[in-house]
C-alpha cells in the first residue's frame, strides 16, 4: 500500500473515511459551530483530492487536519471562539423531584460554562479524550504534540474544572 496513490478513487475514500468523523469533530470542538467544521472538513478533503498527486497516503492525514486548522484559524483570526453545546431534549419523568431536576440542570450548565472558560489548547485535547474517546497517542498526533502535552493539558484541565467543581459544592 505503499506506492498506492491517493489519486486512486478506493485509496481516497478509504481515507475519507478513516478521518473525517474526527476531523469534523476535532473541528467542532475548536469553534462549536457544527456547519462551519462540517465545511471546513468538507473543503480539507477537497484540497486533499485536489492535489492527491503531491500529498503521500502517509501524510494524508496530517494535510487534512493541517489545512483545516488553517482554514479554521482564518475563519477565526480575531475573534474569541466560544464553544456551543447542543441541548438535547430532557426526558420527562414524573418520579423525579422536581428541585433534583433544577438542580442537576443547573450543575450540567456549570460544568459546561466551565469547559468552556477552559484554554482553546486545553478543551480541544480534554474533549477529543472524554468525548471522542481518544488516546493520547491519537491525540497527540492529531494535534501535532507529544504525548507528555497532552498528558499535562489533560491535567491541567481536569485541575481547572476540580477547582470549579470545589466553588460550586
Amino acid at each position: 500500500m505503499a506506492n498506492t496513490s491517493l489519486c486512486e478513487e478506493g485509496t481516497y475514500s478509504k481515507v475519507f473515511k478513516e478521518y473525517s468523523k474526527t476531523l469534523f469533530n476535532y473541528l467542532f470542538y475548536k469553534c462549536g459551530d457544527e456547519a462551519l467544521a462540517k465545511d471546513i472538513a468538507q473543503e480539507s478533503f477537497l484540497k486533499l483530492w485536489q492535489n492527491c498527486a503531491k500529498v503521500k497516503l502517509a501524510t494524508a492525514k496530517g494535510y487534512v487536519f493541517k489545512t483545516a486548522n488553517n482554514r479554521l484559524l482564518n475563519e477565526y483570526n480575531h475573534l474569541k471562539v466560544k464553544m456551543k453545546f447542543a441541548e438535547k431534549p430532557q426526558k420527562i419523568s414524573t418520579n423525579q423531584d422536581p428541585s433534583f431536576i433544577l438542580e442537576e440542570r443547573e450543575l450540567k450548565d456549570e460544568l459546561e460554562l466551565a469547559i468552556t472558560n477552559l484554554p482553546e489548547k486545553q478543551r480541544v485535547t480534554f474533549l477529543l479524550s472524554r468525548i471522542d474517546k481518544k488516546t493520547y497517542k491519537e491525540i497527540a498526533e492529531i494535534l501535532g504534540i507529544s504525548k507528555q502535552a497532552v498528558e499535562k493539558r489533560i491535567y491541567n484541565a481536569l485541575d481547572t474544572l476540580r477547582k470549579v467543581s470545589n466553588k460550586i459544592n
